[in-house]
């Protein structure tokens, strides 16, 4: 009911941000962690400009060096993963704390995994440290993006009575699924990509930093010393001690299965780094604010939707736009800008303004989900996720006509598909940017791509229909090999000819049961353990029922376009075989006791809209 920017205007910048105060905290152990404060200071030298003395805090804990050293003559930013905060936040009178985590920037330590345990420690006697200082209100807030965002989940779930709101945003709820292995299939690019960047940062490799575009300014040195290290040389002690740090690539592979333990420690698994193991300690006072994009990564926008249902006790809201990690782009066909233009920094601060500040900005007076709906180019709002009634949704079956149609058919049939290892979906995807690619253009290819899959392929639509939520295929499927993947892609066919990928869902069959939903980790799609307890292979040759849930979207289908549901079973380009060396022949049930279905979240195009940019 308030558009993010009129809230904006509202709260213009009153306030000057000065230069860092950077020293280092020691924490229990004796390691040091290098932190950067910045604290409003007065833009006028009227008396009744000046600001208050105390302020609340927003912490921002990043991997990836909470400052840069900048070359003498150089230019640019020195903090690309956080400036953007500090820049919003501050002139409106927020202190702003960032702190390399440790093993990572000017700290000291080493890392064995990211998020761990010892870390989770660290953040709350960094809070600790921030409520004795002079210039903190003694009420303190968690944002960030991605590793930031999660790294503000595990801050709440330390109870500390300071923390009273975070806004996770393109962050993971579960990074076993959410990140490294949707529907239990490992990134295999993701796994390399993310390994080259921490060397780079962790070890200051400057020879590798420039592959990365978000750090590649060629006058960056490093990380930035704190002040009561002039010279480097606690830096240079630090980075040696960063040489003893996981290597994801090493370190990944050990967690094949969500919630093994490593062989030599009982009490860690995927679960240790991923927050919904610990959502039973937020505590319920805790305010959230969950954002993520429709193309975030194999799952990030699962995460923000698990953490908003799961998190219910707690005051929350739950924002889906247009956007890729961390809406660096707008990823609709139908764009009017390449870049995001979406201020969600002032809903950001809004919420923080509520439930830090404690102003009457009307935030709970409105719908608490609110989510974008390509192609109608609008915003939508709903008072639940997901938005519209689950009995309601629409199934098309699948026939041997290679049709969709909204009967099953009477007798079993079933289609032959020989799985082909070739296929993949190209470079232009929802997997680069996760990987620290830069990526502008979505699915531009997506023409002919799914000419070599298995294609069902509904009747024209004959009025525009509006889908929100997850599509869920509901197939019968035998193979030939006791292990097999399903690849499942939704595509809009225009009356044009044109093909426009809409979503898609990926699932090892090894991990095909389905099991309720625990307590902290709840879904509106079908759940799994992905535990090594629960994986089966496969009787070759024996139909078996499977449910893939695709990734969720909002998208508005077309009068006279046609829905096609393509089925593959490799992903060339971003995972590995399944099985290795063993393309299966998958047969594909279409009628009687083996009739598959897609069941689809669509609805009658919503009479009442808002327009692009205003969260209504």
């Amino acid at each position: 009911m308030v558009p993010p920017q009129d809230y904006a205007d509202t709260r213009p910048e009153i306030y000057a941000i000065p230069a860092p105060r950077s020293r280092y905290l020691t924490m229990r152990d004796g390691c040091r962690l290098a932190i950067d404060v910045y604290i409003p200071e007065t833009k006028s030298a009227r008396p009744d400009a000046s600001p208050p003395a105390q302020f609340p805090t927003i912490v921002l804990f990043t991997p990836y060096y909470r400052r840069f050293k900048l070359h003498p003559d150089g230019v640019g930013e020195r903090a690309p993963n956080t400036a953007k905060f500090r820049d919003f936040l501050v002139p409106r009178g927020y202190a702003v704390v960032v702190i390399d985590v440790r093993g990572t920037g000017a700290s000291f330590g080493t890392r064995d995994s990211f998020r761990s345990p010892r870390e989770r420690d660290d953040s709350r006697e960094v809070v600790q440290w921030i409520v004795t200082q002079p210039w903190s209100s003694g009420v303190v807030g968690a944002t960030g993006i991605s590793y930031l965002g999660a790294a503000s989940d595990f801050l709440a779930s330390t109870g500390h009575p300071a923390v009273k709101a975070i806004a996770p945003l393109f962050s993971v709820w579960d990074t076993y699924t959410d990140n490294y292995f949707p529907g239990g299939i490992q990134l295999k690019a993701l796994t390399q990509s993310y390994d080259d960047l921490m060397v780079a940062l962790d070890h200051d490799r400057r020879d590798m930093l420039h592959r990365f575009v978000y750090y590649a300014n060629p006058h960056f040195e490093g990380p930035q010393p704190v002040d009561e290290d002039p010279e480097g040389i606690l830096l240079q002690a630090a980075i040696r001690e960063h040489l003893g740090n996981f290597r994801q690539t090493e370190f990944m592979p050990e967690f094949s299965f969500r919630e093994d333990p490593l062989p030599y420690d009982a009490q860690f698994s995927s679960a240790t780094f991923s927050p919904y193991s610990l959502a039973a300690q937020i505590p319920p006072d805790v305010a959230v604010l969950s954002v993520s994009g429709w193309m975030d990564g194999g799952g990030y926008m699962n995460g923000a939707i698990s953490r908003y249902l799961t998190l219910s006790r707690n005051p929350g809201y739950l924002l889906l736009g247009p956007w890729d990690h961390g809406a660096r782009i707008d990823v609709s066909p139908w764009r009017s800008t390449q870049m995001a233009d979406f201020p969600w920094l002032a809903e950001v601060l809004r919420f923080f303004d509520h439930y830090l500040l404690g102003h009457q900005t009307g935030l709970n007076a409105e719908a608490p989900v609110h989510y974008y709906a390509m192609h109608a180019e609008q915003w939508r709002s709903a008072t639940q996720w997901p938005p519209y009634d689950p009995d309601a949704d629409s199934k098309l079956y699948l026939t041997p006509a290679l049709a969709l149609e909204t009967a099953p058919l009477p007798d079993s049939t079933d289609h032959d598909y020989q799985v082909d290892f070739a296929i993949g979906t190209g470079a232009g995807t929802r997997y680069e940017r996760i990987a620290a690619i830069n990526s502008t253009e979505y699915y531009p290819d997506w023409q002919g791509r799914g000419d070599r899959m298995c294609n069902f392929t509904s009747a024209p639509l004959d009025a525009p229909a509006e889908l929100a939520g997850h599509v869920v295929a509901d197939l019968w499927v035998s193979s030939s090999e006791p292990d097999a993947a399903l690849f499942i892609y939704v595509t809009e066919i225009e009356a044009s000819g044109a093909e426009r990928y809409v979503t898609e869902g990926l699932l090892r069959l090894l991990h095909r049961k389905v099991s309720p939903c625990p307590p902290q980790y709840q879904t509106t799609w079908p759940f799994r353990t992905f535990s090594r307890q629960d994986a089966q292979p496969l009787t070759p040759g024996q139909f078996e029922r499977v449910q893939v849930p695709l990734l969720p979207t909002a998208w508005q289908f077309q009068s006279g376009s046609r829905i096609r549901v393509s089925i593959a079973g490799a992903d060339k380009d971003h995972c590995g075989q399944v099985p290795h060396g063993r393309p299966p022949l998958l047969k594909i049930g279409t009628g009687g006791a083996h009739a598959s279905c897609v069941t689809l979240p669509l609805s009658a195009v919503p009479g009442t809209t808002t327009g692009k940019g205003a969260a209504q």
